[in-house]
């Protein structure tokens, strides 16, 4: 009898595995691990089971629960070459070049004559000397110069800039000139008209101009405009580049904007007015502007706060950013701009916006958005009532608003502490905490949630990070919302975007969903390393 039902659990699994199969073909991945799981339950001696389900959160970006479910596979079975290589795949798209490299080198040991495992396991390897490369030339922190100070937009153009003199430096001396000359009582016309030419061939010599031919928006000295957003904007819809001397007028300017800024920012919102929060957009930048077209442009009266993760996965993350900068500088209480897990070095290397930016930008500008992403604040809250952070809550009890004011934010997101926790984080349906999925920051429960919401006198917890078919989900007893403002997730994913309009002063969440724009002909991950487009 016991033989029988054996069997019989044995049928069943593979009727789940079935499921689960074309659950994971429609895209479905939630509901593939949901059935994946009932078939390890039935039989949990199958290691394909294991390393489907950790293939199907690895499309989730759950990285820590599929190395899991791979580490498992390899050990029901330790010749499943299929089980290091979803694990490699999760530990590449963790950034773990080396531990990704040893699974591959296991996948190729099993597998010698697989030319797909031989040519991964060669982009591994590149990525690994890559790494080791980076890390032998790398300068230390302390040592480490400002990108920004060492860049003058006002000096990016057509015409010769001096190389031995900046402008500042060549009108001071002159304007000493002139005061000498004048002092010892000998200034002729001859001479004075000799030293107005010299300032005026000074500043010539030290301020470019953009080219005549350059047809794009163009900034009328030092402020930005909204009319100037607007005709970027549309430069932009139009596949259009922008000038890379405004480029790096809008970035400098955000920078110092946010370079005074405290890690925890207070928004108040007056009564009868409101503001809009929007979650990951992820380089969608055709869905942005759909967001614009349904909420309208951002402005004083119309303010919104993007809640990080701008950039990466989509190919127009160039677009993205320098939209929402222009609109901080154009406006800085119009906007307001919170740090996500992706606005670091470690995700813009994999996940695509270093090479978009390298692509139409420049090298420079790679260091340049790395340094003022620092700058961003880790979190807000609004009217007193609502906190806003990319990721989620803490591994320890009693953490106080104080507490995250005090947040050194200026660096590379580190792996643990409060700082990874906000940008990392996400909630879970069980009481208490739990480890992370991701492999990165932890899961919380409820019950965290509703304690440091008392101990803070707050009333909701708003986050992103995460992909929700509806564009939004409320957890925790309503105390909790997430919003992902990326619909048709890395154009396959089929989820709806959203975003959260809150009215003072009762501050009651209205949600708004809306579904997928067409786009240009270029698909996600387009600049993603090549390795890990060969994943996706």
């Amino acid at each position: 009898m016991e033989t029988k039902n054996e069997n019989s659990d044995v049928l069943h699994a593979e009727e789940f595995k079935n499921q689960a199969n074309e659950a994971f073909k429609g895209h479905k991945f939630s509901n593939a691990i949901d059935l994946y799981t009932k078939a390890i339950e039935l039989n949990s001696n199958n290691a394909v089971y294991w390393a489907n389900r950790a293939f199907a959160h690895t499309k989730l970006e759950e990285y820590g629960s599929a190395i899991q479910d791979a580490s498992k596979a390899i050990e029901v079975d330790s010749k499943y070459s299929k089980g290091y290589y979803r694990r490699g795949a999760a530990y590449l798209a963790m950034g773990k070049f080396k531990d990704a490299l040893k699974d591959f080198q296991q996948v190729k040991r099993l597998s010698p004559n697989d030319p797909d495992a031989t040519r991964k396991l060669r982009e591994c390897e590149k990525a690994v000397m890559k790494l080791k490369f980076e890390e032998a030339i790398s300068v230390p922190v302390s040592e480490r110069r400002s990108v920004a100070e060492s860049v003058d937009f006002h000096t990016i153009g057509n015409k010769p800039r001096s190389s031995f003199m900046p402008t500042k430096t060549a009108l001071a001396a002159v304007v000493a000139a002139v005061m000498v000359v004048a002092v010892r009582e000998f200034a002729t016309t001859e001479i004075l008209m000799v030293l107005v030419s010299v300032v005026l061939g000074a500043f010539w010599w030290g301020s470019s101009e953009v080219e005549p031919q350059y047809s794009g928006a163009r900034i009328e000295g030092e402020e930005v405009s909204l009319d100037f957003v607007k005709t970027m904007m549309e430069d932009f819809k139009n596949q259009k580049t922008l000038h890379k001397r405004y480029a790096y007028q809008i970035v400098l300017q955000t920078r110092q904007i946010l370079l005074e800024l405290p890690s925890l920012i207070d928004i108040s919102v007056p009564n009868g007015k409101h503001i809009t929060v929007c979650g990951d957009v992820h380089g969608q930048f055709y869905d942005l502007l759909n967001i614009f077209e349904l909420n309208g442009l951002p402005s004083e009266e119309n303010p919104y706060l993007f809640n990080g993760d701008f950039v990466d996965r989509g190919s127009f993350s160039v677009e993205i950013i320098l939209t929402l900068f222009a609109f901080k500088c154009m406006c800085p209480s119009s906007i307001y701009l919170a740090r996500g897990n992706h606005e670091s070095k470690s995700m813009n290397k994999i996940y695509g916006f270093e090479g978009e930016v390298r692509s139409k930008l420049s090298e420079k500008f790679v260091d340049l958005f790395a340094e003022v992403f620092c700058y961003l604040p880790l979190a807000h809250v609004i009217n007193g009532k609502v906190f806003v952070v990319h990721g989620g809550l803490f591994s320890v009890d009693g953490v106080k608003l104080s507490d995250i004011r005090a947040i050194d934010r200026f660096c590379e997101p580190p792996e643990e502490g409060l700082m990874c926790e906000l940008l990392w984080s996400d909630p879970q349906p069980l009481p208490g905490r739990g480890p992370s999925k991701r492999g990165v920051g932890l899961s919380f429960g409820g019950d965290v949630t509703k304690r440091f919401l008392q101990d803070n006198n707050l009333e909701l917890l708003v986050r992103s990070h995460e992909v929700k078919d509806e564009g939004y989900e409320v957890e925790h007893d309503g105390k909790l919302i997430t919003v992902f403002s990326a619909p048709n997730y890395c154009d396959q994913m089929g989820n709806k975007g959203a975003f959260i309009r809150f009215e003072a002063p009762d501050m009651k969440p209205n949600i708004v969903t809306f579904s997928a724009v067409p786009h240009p002909d270029v698909k996600p991950m387009a600049y993603a390393n090549n390795f890990l487009r060969m994943f996706n």
